[in-house]
């Protein structure tokens, strides 16, 4: 690989410190430019909506410290992005006017909140999440007795709920859909979330439609299809992202609703890759999908790196996610859409927190699917059977006498 003497990426999140790690983790001895938009190196986001708001004190997020990307040779650029890609030219330009060459490029700028003009019209007390900056302005927003709207019951939103709740707030979720975490949940478990939210304390509303919103003072007033008027002294919406394109739109990349990367996550530029929120891969499914989870932007990062340095990619493990809610780790992995779901062990409203189980996704016979509540040193044992596309066998999988990871050859 000596002929590539210098990759530059375009995105200091998680999907470009993984890329580094790779890099340097597979002998890569070329330069390395990172150039974020933020001020920041990177960071983990996950904990943004969670202990980033719970204890933001003794949180710790960052994922390569200044010393560690000196050591690994990496030159930083912050706070001053690329504005263009010269794909023929193999160059971009920053905002201050700087342009630096590249052999290849990696495109990694994620996703910006999906925007809710009539709410940020409003100005004061409205909040999106989705970095740091975010996460540190609502810290002071959840106060014990303030009452809060968030809008949308995703996992962003259900997380927030959570973490305001432990901040005794008062929470009301608005829902457009019939359910909470509907794109990435089975309806069982969604309706399980639903009652563990409900028993804390929050207000869900689903398949409800907001009218309008206003400001009166200091407080703002969401006005449902209903007529009903909530108020409220701030409110929160997380309606997903939309994914950062426009550099590769410009650069005449293939983009649909993300940039379109291939099995090495090359564009339809060879010399430019893109992973993480802003690609789309084809999968299974046969079309191309993007997943916004903290594995997949690894997962890309690694197939970059590898495929730069002639590396065989290893066999991608089943999608997998996390979300910590009121005490609860749920743990996500294969396919959500599976026909049925079986339960190991007891899933039990009323426990709340005590709850323990482990549910199998089968299609046709097949464990496709693995979700864990509160059992995730399970979540390794549901990746393997996924994985070899084991059949589901009752007695053996929902027997608690049995231990799974000796059935799981």
């Amino acid at each position: 690989m000596s002929n590539i003497e210098t990759i530059v990426i375009v995105g200091a999140g998680q999907a470009g410190a993984s890329a580094i790690l790779e890099l340097r983790g597979n002998k890569y001895e070329g330069k390395i430019i990172l150039v974020g938009d933020e001020t920041h190196l990177p960071y983990e986001r996950p904990p943004l909506s969670k202990d980033v708001i719970l204890k933001p004190a003794e949180t710790k997020i960052e994922i390569l410290s200044e010393q560690k990307l000196a050591e690994l040779g990496v030159e930083v650029i912050r706070g001053n992005g690329v504005v263009k890609i010269n794909p023929e030219q193999h160059h971009v330009e920053l905002k201050n006017g700087d342009v630096i060459a590249y052999d290849k490029l990696l495109i990694a700028t994620g996703g910006a909140a999906r925007r809710l003009p009539n709410f940020d019209a409003l100005g004061k007390h409205v909040y999106t999440l989705r970095n740091l900056e975010d996460s540190q302005a609502l810290v002071p927003v959840l106060q014990p007795g303030r009452r809060l709207i968030l809008i949308g019951g995703g996992v962003i939103g259900l997380e927030l709920a959570s973490s305001a709740r432990f901040k005794e707030c008062e929470v009301t979720v608005i829902e457009m859909g019939p359910m909470v975490m509907g794109r990435t949940s089975p309806a069982i478990l969604s309706q399980f979330l639903l009652e563990q939210h409900r028993a804390k304390g929050v207000d869900v509303r689903l398949s409800t439609s907001i009218a309008n919103c206003r400001l009166d003072g200091e407080e703002v007033v969401v006005t449902l299809a209903t007529g009903e008027e909530l108020r409220a002294d701030a409110v929160v919406y997380g309606i997903g992202i939309v994914p950062n394109v426009q550099l590769a739109v410009d650069a005449g990349l293939d983009v649909d609703v993300a940039i379109k990367v291939n099995d090495n996550c090359q564009t339809s530029n060879p010399d430019i890759y893109a992973a993480g929120d802003v690609a789309t891969q084809l999968r299974d499914c046969g079309n191309h999908r993007r997943v916004e989870t903290w594995e997949n932007a690894n997962l890309q990062a690694g197939i970059f790196a590898r495929h730069i340095m002639g590396v065989e990619h290893p066999t991608p493990n089943p999608a997998w996610f996390w979300t910590d809610q009121l005490d609860l780790n749920f743990q996500f992995v294969g396919d959500m859409t599976a026909q049925t779901w079986e339960i190991r062990g007891e899933m039990d409203a009323a426990k709340g927190a005590d709850n323990s189980f482990v549910m199998f996704g089968v299609t046709g016979g097949i464990i496709v699917g693995g979700i864990t509540v509160n059992a995730a040193k399970e979540m390794r044992h549901l990746k393997k059977l996924i994985s070899k596309n084991a059949p589901f066998e009752a007695d053996k999988y929902l027997d608690l006498s049995q231990d799974l990871r000796k059935l799981v050859k």
